[in-house]
């Protein structure tokens, strides 16, 4: 019922609530983020996924210099963590959950166009805070990489690349890259563009993260620093 006075409310009537303020963005202080750089490669024996390692508080103190920023998530795919700590984190457990879901009652996996579409669709819907993650993939159509953008937006490419080291990481990339080259090659290309990245973008470093994977299954390993990566 309308009141003028806002006296009286009527309990069936949605709350709505109040359009934050700039002054919110004082939160992001407090918000641990990857910074990051994440690169996805495809080729035809499989794809090749490398990020950093560091995470950052209110973007000027290095928080954490270990942490693992691929995670699979399906028995032939991983994703990136980028963004928020927390909604990256809490994106892939409901991702991961979904796609056991889906494997335990058909007895198949999801395939990776599929399961990036459920990605982009939680991005979309979902309580998560900013982030920009990349799925990689290999199903019974070959080798896929996907970039899924904050709102929801799902792309498919030969390579991608998100987080704050993009731009230089993408230029490392973008003069190399070969559809037809082999997981080995991709596999250094990845380690120059996030070693270049690394180098310039003050959200990454601290080693680096990779993670290969093929129709056999996902491989993650950690590194201290790029050379021992090779």
């Amino acid at each position: 019922m309308y009141d003028p006075d806002n006296r009286l409310t009527d309990a069936y009537e949605p709350e709505v609530g109040t359009i934050p303020s700039d002054e919110s963005d004082a939160d992001e202080e407090t918000v641990v983020k990857t910074g990051t750089t994440t690169v996805g490669l495809s080729t035809d024996d499989g794809v090749v996924i490398a990020t950093d390692r560091r995470a950052s508080l209110g973007g000027r103190f290095v928080s954490n210099k270990s942490v693992t920023k691929v995670e699979q998530i399906h028995p032939t795919a991983a994703m990136t963590l980028v963004g928020s700590v927390g909604g990256a984190q809490s994106f892939i457990r409901s991702l991961r959950s979904e796609a056991n879901l889906y494997e335990v009652r058909r007895d198949e996996p999801l395939s990776i166009h599929a399961l990036s579409t459920l990605a982009g669709n939680f991005a979309r819907g979902g309580p998560f805070f900013a982030i920009n993650p990349i799925i990689g993939g290999v199903d019974d159509e070959g080798s896929h990489v996907y970039s899924v953008d904050p709102a929801g937006g799902v792309l498919q490419d030969d390579y991608t690349v998100t987080g704050s080291g993009t731009m230089v990481a993408t230029g490392t990339i973008e003069g190399e890259y070969d559809s037809e080259m082999s997981i080995e090659e991709a596999r250094a290309l990845a380690i120059r563009a996030v070693e270049a990245a690394a180098e310039r973008d003050t959200g990454s470093g601290n080693g680096i993260v990779l993670a290969e994977i093929t129709a056999d299954g996902v491989d993650i390993d950690r590194f201290d620093d790029y050379d021992s990566a090779e």
